[in-house]
């Protein structure tokens, strides 16, 4: 068990839970000792996890409610930033080749991710095929059962629904490696084409700072 613990980071976390829930109730449940029949104030607990920095804060009608609700927080919250971690830790797969050779030699690559049969989809699907005939422009629709062979992408831009429209700034305009832009929902051929003429913009930038 020992050696387990010193060789598993998430199970010296799990044991630190369960130490805090142990010496938690108790304390709190030393303080408890009021006058029988007074309603009890609702009673607020927080927990640290040792070595993570993730804290838990609940409020319960009792302490050992407050300890347990504080618990479960803060075991979400592990959970959560240890799965960021195994998929932040994991390269995404290499590109399709036509991707990649398109970015490669200048090109605006338009991304669409779409799911069949939905209405918004099959209205942006048509909007790209206008920039299809446009100069260095590449387009690629991307069926949402098929997204993970773009994950080098989607996962940098963070797509979290469908439909998606993902627009590759073409690399010679790109001095600090690939940019993209994302937008959701409904396209017309004038917004596609409104993302691919931004994505190529290379001239001044002005700001507005109101009075």
């Amino acid at each position: 068990m020992r050696e387990k613990l010193n060789g598993n980071p998430m199970a010296q976390a799990g044991v630190v839970l369960v130490l805090l829930i142990a010496v938690g109730f108790f304390l709190l449940k030393g303080m408890g000792g009021g006058e029988e029949g007074e309603e009890a104030a609702p009673t607020e607990a927080t927990v640290a996890v040792e070595g993570t920095g993730v804290t838990g804060t609940a409020t319960g009608a009792t302490p050992g409610e407050a300890v347990e609700g504080a618990i479960e927080a803060a075991g979400e919250q592990v959970s959560s930033s240890a799965a960021t971690a195994v998929a932040s830790s994991v390269p995404a797969p290499p590109l399709p080749r036509d991707v990649t050779s398109a970015y490669e030699s200048g090109k605006t690559v338009v991304l669409l991710v779409v799911r069949d049969g939905g209405i918004d989809d099959e209205l942006a699907k048509d909007a790209v095929e206008g920039v299809r005939s446009v100069p260095d422009t590449a387009v690629f629709v991307i069926p949402v059962h098929e997204i993970a062979r773009y994950a080098a992408i989607t996962l940098g831009v963070e797509v979290d629904r469908v439909p998606a429209l993902v627009v590759l700034r073409p690399k010679n305009l790109s001095e600090a490696g690939p940019e993209a832009s994302i937008s959701y929902g409904l396209q017309t051929s004038q917004s596609v084409e409104q993302a691919v003429r931004d994505a190529r913009y290379n001239g001044p930038t002005a700001s507005y700072h109101p009075e």
